[in-house]
């Protein structure tokens, strides 16, 4: 069956270049067992899989003369270790080296001529452990009809689950002349609407009441926007080049509890603030002019849980909104106590009602959410002009129990956000079994120092620590 791509999965695809590839990347670092993981397990695991993500077995295909939006048609030629592939860390097999390797794979753009994603096996590393990198591009997952495939791989339990055989008979795929028939067909029909699409696949027409709501909200969000005017100056905020540097940080969810119920905030208030804080310090070290007024402005979509813990969410039962949220990071300002308190204020006064993208609600029915999670904390975050914010940072919610991949437990996981359109930093915070997980994707060229992020990172959550005791 031939599915024409949303207007913003055709953003997405049309829009990218070879400086900011459009992907949602995941590092997953994984205990080795005694056993091994082999390459051959990990095939069968993620095939085994594929049902539940069947965009991953799909291409697109554009339509000729630019008539439409391009389709997803199921790739014919579809060969899964084409996608899934092995590396090997040259001895010692360090995290610096594995970092490094993630960064190199992060600059490729994915084969638009294939299915869009990737995911390596990386072995050698140090203190028997194992990593798998995955790499989906942003048109592929928009968190209701289509999830990242590190949702859906990872399990509960070290047993995984018992899956029906899948046999996965390929439509045929549909020929130039009947795509264009197909458009013009849409264009007789909706003409309107086909204009729309031809001009510019970011802006969706909407057609019926239900829409025209969500459109309605969407402008007020942007006049909001808008109206707080243009990111303040920032060397964040410069020309990305095609390469990546990539640093990874961790810290202990606990800290950040005590923190919240000491200073009567949220979690993700504590987050930025510990980020604002390594901002203030890492723009002092470079010799940047920071006054009391400095102010970096972060987009930060913000995910709405129930109260209950993630962990006793049911099949079927939505787990997340994501709505955005522009927040003022107040780097000019010395005391980290006055610093989480301004920025909990900033927070406690946002709506949670903003309009929401896409889907509304997030559905698991099993797996590990983040992956689809941050894929969706990026796609509000491109909903708004780049222009509008120096950076963005995505945090959202894990399990807080042990999860396991192929039968192999999961030990760490960071988020790779890809960097936008002349923001040369990105953060993706993901919170999982009783600890915080910080990816930092970085341009290689405008931040030669994004190493010192972690150390940075540290020191200001041990000063909001120290003046909480």
């Amino acid at each position: 069956m031939v599915t024409r791509l949303s207007a913003s999965d055709a953003s997405f695809y049309q829009l990218e270049n070879s400086s900011t590839p459009m992907y949602v990347g995941t590092l997953s670092i994984l205990r080795k067992p005694r056993s091994g993981l082999s390459y051959e397990t990990l095939l069968a695991t993620v095939e085994r899989r594929l049902p539940q993500i069947p965009r991953y077995r799909q291409k697109v295909r554009e339509v000729s003369f630019g008539l439409a939006r391009p389709v997803w048609v199921d790739d014919r030629d579809f060969d899964i270790t084409y996608h899934i592939r092995r590396s090997a860390l040259p001895s010692p097999g360090s995290d610096a080296q594995l970092h490094d390797l993630v960064a190199r794979l992060g600059s490729r753009q994915l084969d638009k001529s294939r299915p869009l994603w990737e995911m390596y096996l990386v072995e050698g590393l140090t203190r028997n452990r194992i990593a798998i990198y995955t790499k989906t591009h942003q048109a592929l997952v928009n968190g209701m009809t289509a999830l990242e495939v590190g949702h859906v791989i990872a399990d509960r339990t070290q047993k995984a689950p018992e899956f029906g055989e899948d046999i996965w008979i390929p439509a045929r795929e549909p020929s130039d002349t009947r795509l264009v028939w197909g458009a013009l067909g849409e264009w007789i029909a909706r003409p309107t609407s086909q204009l729309a699409a031809v001009r510019s696949a970011v802006t969706e027409v909407a057609t019926n009441s239900g829409q025209l709501l969500e459109v309605g909200r969407r402008i007020a969000d942007v006049a909001r926007t808008v109206a707080r005017g243009t990111a303040p100056s920032s060397p964040l905020n410069s020309t990305v080049s095609r390469n990546r540097r990539f640093t990874v940080a961790c810290h202990r969810l606990e800290d950040y509890r005590q923190l919240r119920a000491r200073y009567d905030c949220d979690v993700n208030d504590v987050v930025l603030a510990v980020v604002a804080g390594a901002l203030r310090n890492w723009l002092m070290s470079r010799g940047e002019p920071v006054t009391s007024t400095s102010t970096v402005r972060a987009m930060a979509p913000m995910s709405v849980y129930p109260d209950a813990e993630l962990d006793v969410v049911g099949p079927g039962q939505a787990i997340s909104e994501v709505s955005p949220f522009l927040v003022d990071l107040p780097v000019g300002e010395g005391n980290a106590v006055v610093r989480l308190s301004q920025i909990a204020h900033a927070t406690e006064s946002h709506s949670t009602a903003a309009s929401l993208v896409d889907a509304r609600t997030i559905v698991t029915l099993s797996g590990f959410a983040p992956p689809t999670l941050h894929a969706m904390g990026i796609r509000v975050a491109t909903s708004f002009s780049a222009r509008q914010y120096n950076l963005l940072i995505t945090n959202v919610p894990g399990a807080q129990k042990q999860m396991y991949i192929a039968g192999t437990k999961l030990l760490e996981t960071y988020a790779v956000p890809p960097l936008l359109h002349n923001q040369v930093m990105a953060i993706g915070v993901t919170s999982y079994n009783g600890m915080l997980y910080f990816g930092v994707n970085a341009d290689r060229d405008a931040m030669s120092d994004v190493d010192m992020m972690p150390v940075l990172l540290r020191e200001t959550l041990d000063e909001l620590l120290e003046a909480a005791r």
